[in-house]
């Protein structure tokens, strides 16, 4: 059969700041090209919807699947799919992806019969027996783990066997200069591991996976990384080098193999500063920047989101990458909660710091804690204000002046390192990439005020709301945790943290609870 998977449009934020390899997609992809199908991929974040209408008419796929990764993208794969299926009825369309596995009934009523299934959970693990299935008897398909349909769901969502039996058809995406992050400019994506042993009430990742953690094999590792061309490498895992063996074991295999890249990884605080001889040496390898997600610069915000990481080793994990020459950038969650002090507070310490800071705001996730406990309060239930740059709880300022109070602190983060004294640093960059064709990072520079301005924020609440998303059964009241588990991991399961690492999460876990139950008394 002929196979089309399509990535949707880019979001807000990434039409600034990065644009990323469809990683997920891909592997989905190669697990239906292994079975022995024809498969294309289209990614409509460097594409438009004429190329991909264009597409569809001439090579009319058997079936066809969207990503759907991300809350705000919804709407637009519902048209797309509700446009797909009138030009090519015989089509068999479903969707899978992160945010499809915990909206799988809303996307399948919004579709009005468009949308065939939802693929919940591990894509790779049961698209090619859904695809078998679609071939031989598609009344069956309730057969498969993990799908969803109106009239009944399959098995529960099963993991793949072992990371290092899963690869993504790279050579597929017909754009692959395209995909950027930061002056790492071209970037592919990879990941070393899947999972996050860790419970912050704001994320969906360890909901997702059950809390479980895996990891590839380090020749595996090396191997996949020797096969990308590109300079540039996004390790995509939720937390980077957990398990500081496997960290070195990964690093030394590419040593072995004199593999050169340019890294940019995502970690924890606490977790840096007990691995820090694994940092080190991959920033010998070759890791530039270093995501860190603070989330709060105070003790209360850092409880507020379960973070299970204190302040004052948020501030000498940041001394401790300062010292490695990495270039760090920071996430600070804006609570809708903000007055203009509070605003003019984060302002002057994004000052004070070197870090590269990013603003996302609080915003509530299906699939996360706070999603429950919180979407009593919501102002609105259009998917594309989910994206963590519009305010969808109640602001305590005016909306207006809530937005203008952030865009005026992303300003000032984003002229910390756009000006006269960084100038000459940032022509080099440019010109390095323009000499190698590229331009998204020149693109970047100047598309802040474009993207992020006051009336864009306020239109996207007025525009009218095609689908609304549906609540949870009780709006206001905390879930039972492991009913929010998408992936059950068995006990008879090999672990793969060693006894020293996860007791280091376990404790990270202990000491964070006791320490919010001693605040509350």
């Amino acid at each position: 059969m002929r196979f089309l998977a399509v990535h949707p449009g880019p979001l807000m934020y990434t039409e600034v700041f990065l644009r990323l390899e469809p990683l997920g997609l891909e592997l989905a992809a190669e697990a239906v090209r292994r079975a022995g199908h024809e498969v294309r991929i289209i990614d409509l974040q460097v594409e438009n919807h004429a190329a991909y209408f264009k597409f569809i008419e001439h090579w009319r796929p058997n079936a066809l699947a969207f990503s759907c990764n991300f809350l705000a993208n919804v709407p637009e794969i519902v048209d797309l799919a509700k446009e797909t299926k009138r030009r090519l009825p015989q089509c068999f369309l479903f969707v899978g992806g992160h945010s499809a596995t915990f909206t799988a009934h809303e996307l399948l009523e919004h579709g009005d019969g468009a949308i065939d299934c939802v693929l919940r959970g591990e894509g790779e693990s049961s698209v090619a027996r859904l695809m078998e299935v679609i071939e031989e008897d598609r009344e069956a398909i309730t057969e498969v783990p993990g799908v969803v349909t109106l009239g009944g769901n399959g098995p529960p969502p099963v993991m793949v066997p072992s990371l290092d039996e899963i690869r993504p058809a790279r050579d597929l995406v017909r754009h692959r200069r395209k995909y950027f992050i930061g002056h790492l400019d071209p970037c592919a994506s990879i990941e070393f591991s899947r999972g996050c042993p860790w419970d912050c009430n704001f994320c969906s990742a360890w909901t997702f996976y059950g809390r479980s953690y895996r990891t590839i094999s380090p020749e595996v590792a090396a191997e996949e990384l020797g096969r990308i061309k590109e300079s540039g490498i996004f390790i995509v895992d939720d937390v980077a080098f957990i398990q500081s063996k496997h960290g070195l074991e990964i690093g030394e295999a590419i040593a072995r193999k004199g593999i050169k890249k340019k890294f940019y990884l995502e970690t924890r605080g606490d977790v840096l500063l007990r691995n820090k001889e694994v940092f080190k040496f991959w920033r010998e390898l070759g890791v530039e920047y270093m995501f860190l997600g603070l989330e709060a610069i105070d003790e209360e915000g850092l409880k507020k989101f379960r973070k299970r990481v204190s302040l004052d080793q948020n501030m000498e994990a940041l001394e401790c990458a300062r010292s490695l020459g990495i270039t760090v950038a920071i996430n600070i969650i804006a609570d809708t909660d903000w007055d203009r002090e509070r605003f003019e507070v984060v302002r002057q310490w994004c000052l004070e710091v070197p870090e590269v800071v990013n603003i996302s705001i609080n915003t509530p996730y299906p699939g996360t804690e706070i999603w429950h406990t919180q979407s009593d309060r919501l102002t609105t239930r259009d998917y594309r204000l989910f994206d963590i740059q519009h305010a969808v709880l109640p602001t305590r300022l005016p909306l207006e002046e809530f937005y203008s109070e952030l865009l005026k602190t992303q300003r000032v983060m984003n002229m910390k390192h756009i000006s006269w004294r960084t100038m000459g640093h940032l022509a080099g960059l440019v010109s390095q990439r323009l000499i190698r064709g590229q331009f998204n990072f020149l693109k970047m520079l100047w598309q802040f005020n474009k993207v992020y301005n006051l009336e864009r924020l306020l239109a996207d609440h007025a525009y009218p709301s095609p689908y609304k998303m549906a609540l949870p059964s009780a709006p206001g009241t905390a879930a039972d945790r492991k009913t929010l588990y998408v992936h059950k991991v068995h006990k008879r399961q090999k672990p793969v943290l060693d006894k020293a690492t996860a007791q280091f999460v376990e404790e990270t876990r202990l000491s964070a609870s006791r320490s919010q139950q001693g605040s509350a008394l």
